[in-house]
């Protein structure tokens, strides 16, 4: 008898025991019209603009703003030269003079006919308004006089050509040929000299993808040197090419000016410090609040007390901070902690 009042004990004991927990599990899995089970708890934070201090230094190579290879347009003999390597020559100086002894005497003859035939037309005009003249003598003048401006035009350009000259100011860098050497014209010019204009000077360079759609020209940049430790010189962006190479990387010209106190030389080796992107403001969000990998980041995101898993891009990292490039906007509430175990679309209770 002792023995089932003992076993109908223990039997009602584990009923209890099982209700209770049936009443427990019912209180914590309440159904809400959204379909909701279980509440989270969960930490978050504001994704907000900050300014992402991302530095960035690159090194290039000094160029000259303007590099010329000045060709020979006539063909001859070098009669004179009026230039050295190392001379500094403005725009249109005569550098080399080329033969012009029959370039001279045929621009003579070419300008005479083109004087009596500009005189012969004006006087056929005058007979003509007199009616001493008729159409048809009229328009031979007038094609005469054509003929012969066109003659006098190629006459003086190739008399002209025998001055061969410099179209910008700079300095000579190289000068391979000498009196008495005989120079080509088209379709197969000589070069004759090279000149380079340092008064301003190009650092040429290559960003990387991501930094190049950050990057503006126009934007001031710091440029240093080996060769004056301690001086900067301040340049800005010219160009940042719209084509990259097989590396995705995309071409940066600086131009800097060429200081008489601290000079520049073309071919130089130059350390860019791009310091825009210093006081860059964009949006980021702390790395604890990634699901995933940098390759394929997620982020819980808290609309009405709800989870959304949501997927973004992300982009450079300064300390603790990461850039957002798409997939979030300022304001957005993200779940930084409690998202290990947490599932998108469940009921969620934030704790500062």
């Amino acid at each position: 008898m002792k023995r089932w009042k003992l076993i109908t004990g223990v039997i009602i004991a584990i009923a209890v025991v099982a209700t209770i927990l049936a009443i427990n599990k019912k209180k914590l899995s309440q159904t809400n019209a959204g379909g909701i089970q279980d509440v989270y708890y969960v930490s978050v934070a504001k994704v907000e603009k900050k300014d992402l201090q991302h530095s960035l230094s690159l090194v290039g190579t000094v160029t000259a703003y303007n590099d010329v290879n000045i060709l020979s347009e006539t063909q001859g003999k070098i009669t004179a030269v009026y230039v050295n390597v190392g001379d500094y020559k403005q725009a249109g100086s005569v550098l080399f003079q080329v033969d012009d002894e029959l370039k001279k005497a045929a621009f003579m003859s070419a300008e005479a006919n083109y004087d009596k035939a500009k005189k012969d037309y004006a006087r056929f005009q005058d007979l003509y308004k007199q009616k001493s003249a008729t159409d048809a003598q009229l328009d031979q003048a007038k094609l005469g006089y054509a003929m012969a401006e066109s003659q006098y035009i190629v006459a003086k350009r190739q008399y002209e050509d025998t001055k061969i000259k410099t179209p910008i100011s700079g300095i000579i860098t190289s000068r391979p040929v000498d009196v008495g050497a005989t120079v080509q014209g088209s379709p197969q010019p000589t070069l004759v000299a090279n000149i380079v204009d340092i008064s301003r000077l190009k650092v040429k360079l290559n960003v990387a993808e991501e930094d190049a759609f950050v990057l503006k020209v126009g934007d001031p940049v710091s440029v240093t040197t080996d060769v004056y430790p301690g001086v900067t010189f301040k340049g800005r962006i010219e160009s940042i090419s719209s084509k990259g190479d097989d590396a995705h990387t995309y071409p940066v010209e600086i131009t800097i000016p060429n200081e008489k106190a601290h000079p520049l030389k073309a071919g130089m080796f130059a350390r860019v410090e791009f310091t825009t992107l210093n006081n860059h403001k964009t949006l980021v969000i702390p790395r604890d609040a990634l699901v995933g990998s940098v390759r394929e980041p997620q982020v819980f995101v808290i609309e009405n007390g709800i989870s959304k898993l949501r997927n973004i891009v992300v982009g450079n990292e300064s300390g603790t901070d990461i850039q957002v490039l798409q997939g979030l906007n300022e304001g957005d509430t993200i779940v930084v902690s409690g998202q290990s175990n947490l599932v998108e679309n469940v009921k969620v209770q934030i704790v500062k």
